[in-house]
C-alpha cells in the first residue's frame, strides 16, 4: 500500500467514530469512500446508508451495507465523502469520480458533512485540481467556447474510448484548468446563473469537519458563522 493510500485508509477508519447506530449515513464516491465503506462493513454497524453514485451502491451491495433511496428518508444524519481538493476554509472541490451532483444533493441535505482525504488534498487554496463542471448535452459546446473565451482552459471529459464521459444523471463533465481560484464564492455564482450548467465542483459552506490521513490524523472543523449558526 502507497503511503497515499495509507493516509486515505487512516482517514477512513478515523471517520467511524462519528457513525452510531440506527444513523442514516450519506455515503460519498471515490477511492477513499471504498476504503471506509470497507470500515463501515467490517465495524458492522447498524446503519442504513443514501448513496451518490451507481459504483457505490454496487459497492455497498458487495459489502451487505443496506441503502436506501434518497426520497425515502426524511432527513441524513451525516455524510461522510472525499475531496479532490480542500483549502484552510474547508471550501473544496468534488467531482473527480464524476458524481458531483448526488454528491452536492446528499451533502446539502445532511446535517453533517465529513470530509476524508489523504494530506496531498489540503493546499491554501483551491484550484490545483481542475474544476468539473456537469452541463446537459445538448449546448455543451457552447459552454465549452465560453469558458474558452474566459480563460478557464476547458476540457471534455472522455472515456477511454474517446466518446464523452455520461455521468448517472445522464451529463456531461467539463473540466477547467484554473490553476487559482481567488474568489471561490464569486465563480460559483457565475457558473450557477449559466443556463446548461447542471451544477458545478466548488463545495463551499459544506463540509464541517475534514480528517486528514498521515503520520498523525488530524482533524479540522469549520468554524460556522452566526449566520449559519440560526
Amino acid at each position: 500500500m502507497t503511503d497515499k493510500n495509507l493516509q486515505k485508509k487512516q482517514a477512513a477508519e478515523a471517520a467511524l467514530q462519528y457513525i452510531k447506530p440506527n444513523m442514516i449515513v450519506g455515503l460519498g464516491t471515490g477511492s477513499t469512500v471504498s476504503y471506509f465503506l470497507e470500515a463501515l462493513a467490517k465495524a458492522d454497524i447498524n446503519i442504513v446508508g443514501v448513496t451518490t453514485s451507481q459504483v457505490t451502491s454496487q459497492h455497498c451491495a458487495e459489502l451487505n451495507i443496506p441503502i436506501v433511496d434518497i426520497d425515502e428518508v426524511d432527513h441524513i444524519d451525516v455524510t461522510v465523502d472525499g475531496a479532490d481538493e480542500v483549502d484552510t476554509y474547508l471550501n473544496g472541490i468534488k467531482g473527480g469520480g464524476a458524481a458531483l451532483l448526488m454528491e452536492k444533493i446528499v451533502a446539502k441535505n445532511s446535517n453533517e458533512n465529513i470530509w476524508i482525504v489523504d494530506e496531498s488534498k489540503v493546499h491554501a487554496t483551491l484550484g490545483s485540481f481542475p474544476l468539473p463542471i456537469e452541463v446537459i448535452p445538448y449546448g455543451n459546446g457552447q459552454l465549452f467556447r465560453q469558458f474558452t473565451d474566459l480563460g478557464f482552459f476547458p476540457k471534455l471529459r472522455r472515456q477511454a474510448n474517446g466518446d464523452p464521459l455520461v455521468t448517472d444523471a445522464g451529463h456531461y463533465i467539463i473540466d477547467c484548468h484554473l490553476n487559482n481560484i481567488n474568489n471561490p464564492y464569486a465563480l460559483a455564482e457565475y457558473l450557477e446563473g449559466q443556463v446548461g450548467v447542471v451544477e458545478h465542483g466548488l463545495f463551499l459552506n459544506i463540509c464541517d469537519r475534514v480528517i486528514i490521513g498521515g503520520e498523525t490524523v488530524t482533524i479540522k472543523e469549520r468554524q460556522k458563522t452566526n449566520t449559519e449558526q440560526v
